[in-house]
Protein backbone atom coordinates (compact mmCIF):
# COMPACT_ATOMS: atom_id res chain seq x y z
CA UNK A 1 0.00 0.00 0.00
CA UNK A 2 2.36 2.54 0.86
CA UNK A 3 3.92 1.55 -2.16
CA UNK A 4 1.03 2.35 -4.24
CA UNK A 5 0.58 5.92 -2.36
CA UNK A 6 4.11 6.91 -3.06
CA UNK A 7 4.24 6.01 -6.45
CA UNK A 8 0.34 8.23 -6.88
CA UNK A 9 2.50 11.12 -5.13
CA UNK A 10 5.67 10.55 -8.07
CA UNK A 11 3.31 10.82 -10.62
CA UNK A 12 1.03 13.57 -9.11
CA UNK A 13 4.32 15.93 -8.06
CA UNK A 14 5.90 14.71 -11.93
CA UNK A 15 2.71 16.53 -13.20
CA UNK A 16 3.05 19.59 -11.38
CA UNK A 17 6.52 19.86 -12.50
CA UNK A 18 5.76 18.86 -16.09
CA UNK A 19 3.33 21.24 -17.10
CA UNK A 20 4.59 24.35 -16.12
CA UNK A 21 8.09 23.00 -18.42
CA UNK A 22 5.50 22.33 -21.58
CA UNK A 23 3.53 25.60 -20.86
CA UNK A 24 7.14 27.75 -20.98
CA UNK A 25 8.17 26.88 -24.15
CA UNK A 26 4.76 27.53 -25.93
CA UNK A 27 4.60 30.68 -24.32
CA UNK A 28 8.22 32.20 -25.77
CA UNK A 29 7.24 31.18 -29.11
CA UNK A 30 3.79 32.62 -29.22
CA UNK A 31 4.44 36.11 -27.21
CA UNK A 32 4.78 37.93 -30.81
CA UNK A 33 0.91 37.20 -31.39
CA UNK A 34 -0.01 38.16 -28.14
CA UNK A 35 1.87 41.60 -27.89
CA UNK A 36 1.95 42.30 -31.41
CA UNK A 37 -1.84 41.81 -32.95
CA UNK A 38 -1.67 42.85 -36.54
CA UNK A 39 -4.54 44.60 -37.81
CA UNK A 40 -5.84 45.04 -41.61
CA UNK A 41 -6.62 48.62 -43.34
CA UNK A 42 -9.19 49.62 -41.21
CA UNK A 43 -10.76 52.90 -42.94
CA UNK A 44 -11.16 53.87 -46.32
CA UNK A 45 -9.24 57.03 -46.27
CA UNK A 46 -10.11 59.71 -48.41
CA UNK A 47 -9.11 61.85 -51.04
CA UNK A 48 -8.55 65.31 -48.43
CA UNK A 49 -6.28 67.44 -49.64
CA UNK A 50 -4.37 68.01 -45.92
CA UNK A 51 -4.08 64.09 -45.84
CA UNK A 52 -0.49 63.20 -47.73
CA UNK A 53 0.07 59.60 -48.07
CA UNK A 54 3.45 58.45 -46.49
CA UNK A 55 5.77 55.46 -47.60
CA UNK A 56 8.96 55.28 -45.93
CA UNK A 57 11.43 52.72 -46.70
CA UNK A 58 13.71 51.63 -43.56
CA UNK A 59 17.04 50.28 -43.37
CA UNK A 60 16.12 46.92 -43.61
CA UNK A 61 13.96 47.17 -47.15
CA UNK A 62 10.50 47.27 -45.20
CA UNK A 63 7.85 50.01 -46.40
CA UNK A 64 6.18 52.01 -43.34
CA UNK A 65 2.80 53.25 -44.48
CA UNK A 66 0.76 55.98 -43.31
CA UNK A 67 -0.59 59.37 -43.42
CA UNK A 68 0.79 63.00 -42.15
CA UNK A 69 -2.55 65.05 -41.59
CA UNK A 70 -1.26 68.73 -42.35
CA UNK A 71 -1.50 71.51 -40.89
CA UNK A 72 -0.21 75.32 -41.52
CA UNK A 73 2.80 75.63 -43.16
CA UNK A 74 5.59 74.68 -40.74
CA UNK A 75 3.20 73.30 -38.11
CA UNK A 76 4.55 71.98 -34.82
CA UNK A 77 4.03 68.00 -35.32
CA UNK A 78 2.81 64.93 -33.11
CA UNK A 79 3.29 61.71 -34.11
CA UNK A 80 1.49 58.91 -32.95
CA UNK A 81 2.12 55.47 -31.70
CA UNK A 82 -0.75 53.17 -31.37
CA UNK A 83 -1.75 49.98 -29.29
CA UNK A 84 -0.95 46.73 -30.00
CA UNK A 85 -4.34 45.88 -31.86
CA UNK A 86 -3.97 49.39 -33.49
CA UNK A 87 -4.31 50.67 -36.81
CA UNK A 88 -4.17 54.09 -36.98
CA UNK A 89 -5.93 55.21 -40.20
CA UNK A 90 -8.77 55.74 -37.60
CA UNK A 91 -7.12 58.43 -36.21
CA UNK A 92 -6.96 61.15 -39.34
CA UNK A 93 -10.14 63.13 -38.24
CA UNK A 94 -8.29 63.34 -34.62
CA UNK A 95 -7.11 66.60 -36.65
CA UNK A 96 -10.25 68.33 -35.97
CA UNK A 97 -9.16 68.14 -32.15
CA UNK A 98 -5.68 69.26 -32.99
CA UNK A 99 -5.72 73.01 -34.39
CA UNK A 100 -2.42 74.26 -35.37
CA UNK A 101 -0.73 70.84 -35.11
CA UNK A 102 0.28 68.44 -38.14
CA UNK A 103 -0.47 64.40 -36.82
CA UNK A 104 2.03 61.31 -38.20
CA UNK A 105 0.50 58.25 -37.92
CA UNK A 106 2.12 55.31 -39.24
CA UNK A 107 1.39 51.93 -39.11
CA UNK A 108 3.91 49.50 -37.47
CA UNK A 109 5.32 46.83 -39.21
CA UNK A 110 2.95 44.42 -40.21
CA UNK A 111 0.10 46.37 -39.61
CA UNK A 112 -1.81 48.20 -42.18
CA UNK A 113 -0.17 48.41 -45.35
CA UNK A 114 3.27 48.57 -43.70
CA UNK A 115 4.97 45.12 -44.03
CA UNK A 116 7.97 43.28 -42.50
CA UNK A 117 7.35 41.99 -39.08
CA UNK A 118 7.16 43.89 -35.59
CA UNK A 119 9.39 43.57 -32.82
CA UNK A 120 10.48 46.10 -29.80
CA UNK A 121 13.88 46.69 -31.84
CA UNK A 122 11.78 47.43 -35.06
CA UNK A 123 9.22 49.74 -33.44
CA UNK A 124 12.21 51.52 -31.63
CA UNK A 125 13.91 51.71 -34.84
CA UNK A 126 11.40 53.36 -36.90
CA UNK A 127 10.17 55.92 -34.74
CA UNK A 128 13.69 57.14 -34.78
CA UNK A 129 13.34 57.01 -38.73
CA UNK A 130 10.31 58.75 -38.78
CA UNK A 131 11.15 61.60 -36.42
CA UNK A 132 14.73 61.95 -38.24
CA UNK A 133 12.84 62.03 -41.60
CA UNK A 134 9.81 64.50 -41.16
CA UNK A 135 11.98 66.89 -38.37
CA UNK A 136 14.03 67.55 -41.96
CA UNK A 137 10.82 68.62 -43.73
CA UNK A 138 10.12 72.06 -44.73
CA UNK A 139 6.58 71.60 -43.40
CA UNK A 140 7.19 70.95 -40.15
CA UNK A 141 8.69 72.82 -37.33
CA UNK A 142 11.39 70.58 -36.07
CA UNK A 143 11.29 72.16 -32.53
CA UNK A 144 8.16 71.39 -31.51
CA UNK A 145 7.72 67.45 -32.41
CA UNK A 146 5.81 66.01 -29.69
CA UNK A 147 5.37 62.15 -29.45
CA UNK A 148 1.96 60.93 -28.45
CA UNK A 149 1.82 57.32 -27.25
CA UNK A 150 -1.24 54.59 -26.49
CA UNK A 151 -1.07 51.60 -24.52
CA UNK A 152 2.07 49.71 -26.18
CA UNK A 153 2.50 52.75 -27.88
CA UNK A 154 3.57 54.58 -24.92
CA UNK A 155 7.17 52.38 -24.94
CA UNK A 156 7.86 53.41 -28.24
CA UNK A 157 7.22 57.05 -27.30
CA UNK A 158 9.08 56.68 -24.61
CA UNK A 159 12.51 55.16 -26.27
CA UNK A 160 11.98 58.01 -28.76
CA UNK A 161 12.15 60.73 -26.10
CA UNK A 162 15.23 59.54 -25.08
CA UNK A 163 17.07 59.00 -28.35
CA UNK A 164 15.85 62.55 -29.70
CA UNK A 165 15.07 66.06 -28.38
CA UNK A 166 11.30 66.12 -28.22
CA UNK A 167 9.32 69.20 -27.10
CA UNK A 168 6.84 67.15 -24.81
CA UNK A 169 5.72 63.48 -24.21
CA UNK A 170 1.60 62.37 -23.88
CA UNK A 171 1.16 59.28 -22.40
CA UNK A 172 -2.24 57.37 -22.47
CA UNK A 173 -2.16 53.74 -20.47
CA UNK A 174 1.49 53.89 -20.20
CA UNK A 175 2.94 51.31 -18.43
CA UNK A 176 6.60 51.22 -16.14
CA UNK A 177 7.68 47.73 -18.67
CA UNK A 178 6.66 44.90 -20.43
CA UNK A 179 8.29 42.23 -17.57
CA UNK A 180 6.68 44.01 -14.56
CA UNK A 181 2.95 44.24 -16.68
CA UNK A 182 3.18 40.50 -18.03
CA UNK A 183 4.43 39.17 -14.28
CA UNK A 184 0.98 40.56 -13.14
CA UNK A 185 -0.82 38.71 -15.82
CA UNK A 186 1.18 35.41 -14.95
CA UNK A 187 2.55 35.35 -11.56
CA UNK A 188 4.38 31.98 -11.23
CA UNK A 189 6.01 32.16 -14.75
CA UNK A 190 9.77 33.36 -14.93
CA UNK A 191 8.72 36.25 -17.03
CA UNK A 192 12.63 37.55 -17.46
CA UNK A 193 13.44 34.45 -19.02
CA UNK A 194 10.75 34.01 -21.27
CA UNK A 195 10.27 37.52 -22.18
CA UNK A 196 12.39 38.56 -25.74
CA UNK A 197 10.30 42.28 -26.25
CA UNK A 198 11.48 44.01 -22.73
CA UNK A 199 9.97 47.54 -23.55
CA UNK A 200 11.43 48.70 -20.16
CA UNK A 201 10.15 52.65 -20.29
CA UNK A 202 11.77 52.36 -16.47
CA UNK A 203 15.08 52.24 -17.76
CA UNK A 204 15.02 55.20 -19.47
CA UNK A 205 12.83 57.76 -17.75
CA UNK A 206 14.78 59.38 -15.64
CA UNK A 207 17.11 60.75 -18.25
CA UNK A 208 13.96 62.38 -20.09
CA UNK A 209 13.56 65.97 -19.64
CA UNK A 210 10.75 66.57 -21.82
CA UNK A 211 7.60 67.73 -20.12
CA UNK A 212 5.04 64.62 -20.02
CA UNK A 213 1.25 64.47 -20.16
CA UNK A 214 -0.08 61.06 -18.36
CA UNK A 215 -3.52 60.19 -18.87
CA UNK A 216 -4.36 57.15 -16.42
CA UNK A 217 -8.14 54.92 -16.43
CA UNK A 218 -9.34 54.70 -13.27
CA UNK A 219 -10.56 51.11 -13.93
CA UNK A 220 -8.25 50.13 -16.01
CA UNK A 221 -7.62 46.35 -15.28
CA UNK A 222 -5.16 45.68 -18.78
CA UNK A 223 -2.48 47.98 -17.70
CA UNK A 224 -3.50 48.70 -13.82
CA UNK A 225 -2.84 52.30 -12.67
CA UNK A 226 0.14 51.31 -10.43
CA UNK A 227 2.10 50.41 -13.43
CA UNK A 228 1.59 54.17 -15.08
CA UNK A 229 2.32 55.89 -11.27
CA UNK A 230 5.41 54.00 -11.07
CA UNK A 231 6.38 55.42 -14.26
CA UNK A 232 5.55 59.01 -13.60
CA UNK A 233 7.51 58.73 -10.32
CA UNK A 234 10.36 57.93 -12.54
CA UNK A 235 10.27 60.64 -15.27
CA UNK A 236 13.15 63.02 -15.32
CA UNK A 237 11.27 66.26 -16.64
CA UNK A 238 7.66 68.16 -15.50
CA UNK A 239 4.73 66.05 -15.52
CA UNK A 240 1.23 66.61 -15.42
CA UNK A 241 -1.07 63.86 -14.65
CA UNK A 242 -5.05 63.33 -15.03
CA UNK A 243 -6.78 60.14 -13.78
CA UNK A 244 -9.99 59.81 -16.10
CA UNK A 245 -12.30 58.66 -13.60
CA UNK A 246 -14.81 55.72 -14.34
CA UNK A 247 -12.83 54.90 -17.77
CA UNK A 248 -11.04 51.71 -18.36
CA UNK A 249 -8.29 50.90 -20.49
CA UNK A 250 -10.45 50.50 -23.78
CA UNK A 251 -13.38 53.62 -23.29
CA UNK A 252 -10.52 56.12 -22.09
CA UNK A 253 -10.45 58.57 -24.91
CA UNK A 254 -14.24 58.94 -25.26
CA UNK A 255 -14.08 60.77 -21.67
CA UNK A 256 -15.59 64.42 -22.08
CA UNK A 257 -11.77 65.45 -20.84
CA UNK A 258 -9.85 63.91 -22.91
CA UNK A 259 -9.40 65.82 -25.80
CA UNK A 260 -9.73 68.91 -23.86
CA UNK A 261 -6.54 67.82 -21.65
CA UNK A 262 -4.65 66.97 -24.78
CA UNK A 263 -4.91 70.15 -26.15
CA UNK A 264 -4.19 72.44 -22.88
CA UNK A 265 -0.96 70.07 -22.61
CA UNK A 266 0.29 70.95 -26.00
CA UNK A 267 -1.08 74.72 -25.91
CA UNK A 268 1.74 74.78 -22.76
CA UNK A 269 4.66 73.57 -24.26
CA UNK A 270 3.97 75.80 -27.25
CA UNK A 271 3.56 78.52 -24.43
CA UNK A 272 6.80 77.42 -22.74
CA UNK A 273 8.74 77.22 -25.83
CA UNK A 274 7.84 81.10 -26.82
CA UNK A 275 9.06 82.18 -23.56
Amino acid sequence: MKNLIFSIIRIIVGTIIAIPLLLYPYLYFIQEKLLFIRQDLSHSVQNYSFVEEVQIKTHDNVTLHGWLVKSEPKAPLLIYFGGNAEEVSGHIMDYKQLAGWSLLLVNYRGYGLSTGSPSEKNLFNDAVLLYDTFANRSDVDSNKIVAFGRSLGTGVAVYLASQRNLQGVVLVSPYDSMKNLAQEYYPYVPVSLLLKHHFDSMSYASVIKAPMLTMIAELDQIITPKHSLRLVKAWGGTVQQKIIKNANHDDISLASQYWETVTYFLDSVLEKDQL
